[in-house]
């Protein structure tokens, strides 16, 4: 009689040591199942009209879902990290920066005594503007070199519209006397010409709208140019702050041969009329592509004229023969709150005048 383990019959011929011992290491588990291609239907499946004894199973479709979760993981860290350089990224362009409000500071200088007059060319002669440059060849260009962030025709280009402001706004015949203020304006960055066009039209000593601060314009109605041969000094200087920002720094004495207004050809009615300009302009990318600049602060100095001349719409030279009236320069009081009372005055040194 068989065994218990053994079929009823027996084992079957020609299979020694019982036949199925050589398979009984492998083991039919239910993993093993379920990833078999081709799977069994059930005995209530094999009812069914046009039953197949068994169904097809994708490849891998026990493990399609663990798969899609790690796609979907793979792309969310893509999408992370090109973010992530996205910002990092330190060759990308600067954000849009809107120009700042430039402070502007205008200073008269009284003279001490009366003012020398005489023929333009005889006051020149004996003034310190004697060795000056006549015109935009006293506005000279420093050697211009490469930054750390900018090549050396992008300095070249801020120094050359500084430059050509500088000739704009102080030697223009008709930007001197108050005809026109366009080839000013067409330089500054749009977003200050707002503010240049409130302080050409309603000038205030106030630091931000003295038309004076952007340019050079005389009282029309009390002088005019006696020689329209300016004589020019000064010094220009470029800086980098930023890796997106150059700086140009410029510092000129321009030095006006003035008379009265309507006095013709009365040449010995002249004297001379000493301007200091000290200007800071900043320039992006945006404004060197342009030509044009954004002017940050600036500082003029102008005599001589009197303490109490009104010179945020215009400067009011005193003229030949002419002194100063008042009592000089105001006292400031340097514990009061808020912006002095009139503007700030200095005195003319008695060297800046020509020599008797």
């Amino acid at each position: 009689m068989a065994g218990s383990g053994d079929p009823p019959e027996g084992t079957p011929d020609g299979l020694p040591g019982g036949g199925d011992d050589e398979y009984r290491s492998v083991v039919f588990d239910e993993s093993f199942v379920r990833a078999a291609r081709l799977q069994e239907y059930s005995a209530q499946e094999r009812l069914g009209e046009h039953a197949r004894a068994v169904r097809s199973v994708p490849r891998g479709a026990g493990r399609s879902r663990h798969g899609a979760l790690a796609l979907l993981l793979v792309i969310a860290t893509a999408f992370a990290a090109a973010i992530y350089l996205g910002v990092r990224q330190p060759h990308l362009p600067a954000p849009d920066q809107r120009a700042e409000t430039p402070r502007t500071t205008v200073i008269p200088l009284a003279p001490l005594g009366a003012v020398p007059g005489g023929e333009p060319d005889r006051l020149y002669a004996r003034s310190p503007a004697a060795q000056f440059a006549v015109g935009a060849a006293g506005v000279t260009l420093p050697s211009a070199r490469r930054t750390a962030h900018f090549a050396e025709s992008q300095v070249v280009s801020a120094l050359s519209t500084a430059k050509d402001y500088l000739v704009q706004s102080s030697l223009d015949p008709g930007v001197l006397t108050g005809g026109t203020v366009r080839p000013v304006r067409m330089l500054l960055d749009p977003d200050q010409q707002e503010q240049f066009d409130r302080s050409v039209e309603s000038p205030a000593d106030d630091g931000r709208h003295a038309a004076t601060g952007w340019l050079v314009r005389f009282d029309a109605g009390g002088v005019e140019l006696a020689d329209p041969a300016v004589r020019v000094r000064g010094t220009m200087r470029v800086t980098e702050p930023t890796p997106d920002v150059l700086e140009v720094t410029t510092d000129h004495t321009f030095v006006y041969a003035l008379r009265p207004a309507g006095s013709g050809e009365k040449s010995a009615d002249a004297s001379l009329f000493t301007v200091r300009r000290e200007l800071r302009f900043r320039f992006d990318r945006e404004d060197l592509r342009m030509h044009r600049a954004e002017l940050v602060s600036g500082q003029l100095r102008a005599g001589p004229q009197d303490c109490s001349a009104d010179a945020a719409g215009a400067l009011r030279p005193l003229l030949a023969g002419r002194r100063a009236t008042g009592t000089g320069p105001a006292v400031t009081d340097p514990y009061a709150i808020g912006r002095p009372t009139g503007s700030v005055c200095g005195v003319l040194a008695p060297a800046a005048q020509p020599s008797p």
